[in-house]
């Protein structure tokens, strides 16, 4: 947030840079930005090291019980706030 600036955009600065591959905050210039395939705005560089390392990746039923587990943990939150929706009115 400190980054950020909202009151005040001119005040940004970034802090990625080649030497910090690593910071969060990157500017970039309009040429930079135009001359991406299609002048697409999905900017990335931020990389997840654990989505490249394919040897240690979970069998797939792990990772397929993983995913049931959060959509019922979401189901049992939107249910919840299906109720408290319900008894305001």
């Amino acid at each position: 947030m400190q980054c950020y600036h909202p009151a005040n955009r001119h005040d940004r600065n970034a802090t990625w840079s080649a030497d910090n591959p690593e910071c969060r905050w990157r500017a970039y210039d309009y040429e930079e930005r135009i001359n991406r395939d299609k002048a697409s705005p999905d900017i990335f560089w931020l990389k997840d090291d654990s989505l490249s390392d394919m040897d240690n990746l979970p069998a797939p039923e792990v990772s397929a019980a993983e995913i049931v587990d959060d959509l019922e943990a979401a189901l049992g939150q939107f249910r919840l706030i299906a109720a408290e929706a319900e008894a305001l009115r």
